[in-house]
Order: C-alpha cells, then sequence, then structure tokens
C-alpha cells in the first residue's frame, strides 16, 4: 500500500494565515476605535455635567463627577440674555441659505451631466471645482467690501448671500456623481415620452437623487449653523448675532460663569447633534458615492 501524505491542515494555509492576521488587524482597529470615542466623547460628557452645577459646586467638586445638586439656573439665565433671538437669526441664516444652495446646486449638476458634451458646461464644471480649492480667509476682504458697497452690511442677507456660493461647490459635485448614477435609458425614455428637460429633471433625476439632495442639505446646514467669520465680518450690532458669534458675548458675558458657559454651549450644540443622528447614514453615503468607481 502506499502511504499518503497527510494533507495540511485548514489552518495551516496561505489564506487562513491572511483572515487570522485581518482579523487581528480588526481587533486592533476597534480597540482604537473605542479609544478615539473615549477622547471624542469626554470633553462633550463635561460641557453637559458642568452645565447643570452651581458655581459653588464647579469649583469645590470633581470636575468629572456628575453634581447631586442638580439646578437649571445656567439655562434659565442663557435664555434670558437673548439667546432665543441669536437661535433665530441662526435658523433664519441657515434655511435662507441651504435651501436656495441646494436648489441651484441640482439645477447645475443636472446641466453639467446632461450636457457634458457642451464646452461652456464642461467649463462650469471646473469653475465649480475650483471654488473648492478657495478658502473663505482667502476672499473675506473682498466679499467685505462687496457687502459695503450693496449696503447690506449689519444684516443677515450679508451673511446668506456668500453662504450660499461657498455651499455650491461642494453640493455640485456630489450631485454630479449622483445624477451620472442614474441609468442613461431612463432618460431616454422620458424623452420618447415626449418629456422635456425640465419635465425629465424634476419627474425623473429629482426623485432619483433624493439621498443625496438630504445628504448636501445635511452637510451644509452644519458648517453654516456652525459658521463664525461671515458673521463677525459682516454684522456689527448684537440684533444680526447669530448662535457661533454669541457664544463670544457670553465668554465676556459670564466670565467667571463657567457653568452657564457650558450651558449655552449646550444649547448650541443640540440642534446639530440631532441633526446628525437624524441623517448620519444620509451623509455618509451621499459624501462616498461615486468616489469608490
Amino acid at each position: 500500500m502506499t502511504r499518503h501524505s497527510p494533507s495540511p491542515t485548514v489552518s495551516g494555509t496561505p489564506d487562513s494565515r491572511r483572515r487570522h492576521r485581518a482579523m487581528s488587524y480588526n481587533w486592533l482597529g476597534g480597540g482604537l476605535s473605542w479609544v478615539w470615542l473615549f477622547i471624542v466623547m469626554l470633553p462633550i460628557y463635561w460641557i453637559v455635567i458642568t452645565s447643570f452645577k452651581t458655581q459653588d459646586n464647579y469649583f469645590f467638586t470633581n470636575p468629572l463627577v456628575p453634581s447631586s445638586d442638580l439646578t437649571f439656573e445656567n439655562y434659565k439665565t442663557v435664555i434670558e440674555n437673548d439667546f432665543v433671538r441669536y437661535f433665530f437669526n441662526s435658523v433664519v441664516v441657515t434655511l435662507g441659505a441651504v435651501l436656495p444652495a441646494v436648489l441651484i446646486s441640482f439645477m447645475a449638476a443636472y446641466a453639467i451631466v446632461r450636457g457634458s458634451a457642451s464646452r461652456l458646461l464642461r467649463g462650469m464644471n471646473w469653475i465649480f471645482l475650483m471654488g473648492l480649492a478657495i478658502p473663505l480667509q482667502a476672499v473675506i476682504i473682498p466679499v467685505y467690501l462687496i457687502i459695503i458697497r450693496l449696503k447690506m452690511y449689519d444684516t443677515l442677507a450679508a451673511i446668506i448671500l456668500p453662504s450660499i456660493a461657498f455651499a455650491i461647490p461642494l453640493s455640485v459635485l456630489v450631485l454630479s456623481n449622483f445624477i451620472r448614477d442614474v441609468p442613461k435609458e431612463l432618460f431616454e425614455s422620458m424623452r420618447m415620452d415626449g418629456a422635456s428637460e425640465w419635465g425629465t429633471m424634476w419627474r425623473l433625476a429629482f426623485p432619483l437623487t433624493r439621498p443625496a439632495l438630504v445628504t448636501v442639505l445635511i452637510y451644509n446646514a452644519l458648517g453654516i449653523w456652525n459658521g463664525f467669520l461671515l458673521p463677525l465680518v459682516l454684522t456689527q450690532s448684537p440684533e444680526q448675532r447669530t448662535i457661533p458669534l454669541a457664544l463670544t458675548a457670553f465668554q465676556g458675558q459670564f466670565g467667571v460663569n463657567i457653568p452657564a458657559i457650558a450651558a449655552s454651549v449646550t444649547l448650541t450644540t443640540l440642534p446639530i447633534v440631532l441633526l446628525y443622528a437624524i441623517g448620519r447614514r444620509q451623509l455618509l453615503s451621499g459624501l462616498t458615492a461615486g468616489f469608490g468607481k
């Protein structure tokens, strides 16, 4: 009888070794992710528990231990100092900038994708892409001079118009990738049914790109809500302050009242956290769509 050599075990094959190495890397990545999550959440935890402390408790207790004597007096103090007005200004600026920016970007992206054979539209696409390379800080002085010439200084419109301009380039890029993924056969069938380009855009492209529209809406809303430079340069009176700019006033007004400052920061970030929690999946999927192809 011939003696057969024992076949190698599964655990000794190169594929099994690669799988084992990949599992080791996943454990390492998971551990580092938890460490990073702890580092990110620690300041948020400190701000929240501090906002419910009195000044005496803050200075004489462990800063990372919640107080046994919780108080809402800090939130009452912040709200009584025109926080509602600042919140309303931020809502007006965010909605007034995001909605036109998303609408204009969608129509521009549709025209670029559907008219890609046109040199003019290809040139417009390059202009939008160049807008991504221009930071706001580099053009804040020309923007300031334009707003002065238009006699719009110290108004909410002075913040809204530049915010629309700076939100369009990235929105066009994201929406263009989504519209390119729509099968051309659908557009051709719409044209055979007698639909115009305008009707095709609103009846076909708009419903199919709704996830991308939600993505750019949330992304731009987060950026405009947190915007600080434009309100700082283009407004002056306290009546036109937005929340990020008002936080600097709270820091001066409550310079020694750190729990009150923590309460104002908590109220400011609460809408952002809720918006991100609602649209997190849409935001991540929309920003990564089309870039891995």
